[in-house]
């Protein structure tokens, strides 16, 4: 149990895992998004899933990242561990612009070359642009490294060893044969010491494109209501995929399942994913999580001999 402000709180063991070695628990708790919450609320949420035992946070983020901070500085705990946001597509430049000043004829290139069937296409953007990109033009996108430096400046080793490379550009460089950005950004994180994890939406159209990139996991959405894939064939692809998987948001819309304890083992117990990061709310979620990762074992790496 923990004390903390002349309160007492019970904490349960959350089950742990090792991601390049280093620990974490088999849960990121992310606080949903909401403009209207004050930073004393968001703070004091994040107290309360700390007393309950829980460690590790997804911060999504600025404003996530700041009060994580201030919660890393009231608890002394070095073990707190979280995971940093960046979007990759801040960081990429086509012909001197940063790339989304292009987004209109980068789109039409995506509904171009992806395959018929792919459903990727139906969760483009709209674009009323039937202009496409050159593949002279897709050959001179650049990783931007001084807006990249400007962007990890945010974050701190320390604070936020894990980075989550994120933004609907990681899997758009991928569709482009433009994964060497990613390769190269990657690179660049762990120069300044992190450990870099990669995250796309379109899980079987995702995976086999990525999993030759340097990162500690790949983080993909695994429900029916997000992600836009076969469920059946993007489960049958984590089973047999040999990096480890972290689960985005396993309870679809951000809404807690009505079995979660179903929902955490299918996707622990059955798809072997690494970790999964949770969005909550209110307390109450906090406590139907963590109340229904009894059972969920820890992941002990094998001895060295």
């Amino acid at each position: 149990m923990l004390k903390k402000d002349n309160k007492i709180f019970f904490m349960m063991r959350i089950p742990t895992a090792y991601l390049e070695q280093k620990k974490i628990q088999r849960i990121f708790f992310s606080i949903r998004k909401d403009k209207n919450v004050s930073d004393e609320d968001y703070l004091r949420l994040m107290k309360n899933i700390y007393d309950r035992g829980a460690s590790c946070f997804y911060l999504s983020t600025t404003r996530q990242l700041q009060l994580f901070r201030t919660l890393k500085e009231i608890a002394e705990d070095e073990y707190l561990t979280g995971i940093g946001h960046l979007n990759i597509e801040e960081s990429i430049s086509l012909l001197g612009k940063p790339i989304h000043y292009h987004e209109s004829k980068v789109i039409s290139t995506m509904i171009k070359v992806l395959p018929p069937h792919e459903s990727i296409k139906s969760a483009l953007p709209r674009t009323t642009s039937y202009e496409v990109l050159t593949q002279k033009e897709i050959d001179k996108i650049t990783l931007d490294p001084d807006r990249l430096e400007k962007e990890l400046s945010n974050f701190k080793v320390d604070v936020t060893k894990f980075i989550l490379l994120n933004g609907k550009y990681g899997e758009w460089l991928l569709t482009l044969g433009r994964g060497d950005l990613i390769i190269e950004a990657v690179e660049k994180l762990r120069q300044k010491g992190f450990i870099p994890i990669f995250s796309g939406r379109f899980t079987t159209f995702f995976l086999p494109k990525a999993k030759s990139i340097d990162v500690a996991a790949y983080a993909v959405p695994i429900n029916k209501k997000q992600g836009l894939f076969s469920l059946e064939k993007a489960c049958e692809l984590i089973k047999k995929f040999e990096k480890p998987i972290i689960s985005l948001n396993p309870f679809a819309d951000g809404k807690l399942s009505k079995k979660p304890k179903e929902a955490l083992n299918f996707i622990f117990d059955e798809l072997r994913v690494v970790a999964a990061i949770v969005e909550v709310s209110t307390i109450e979620d906090i406590k139907r999580i963590i109340e229904n990762m009894r059972g969920v074992a820890s992941i002990i790496p094998p001895r060295k001999t």
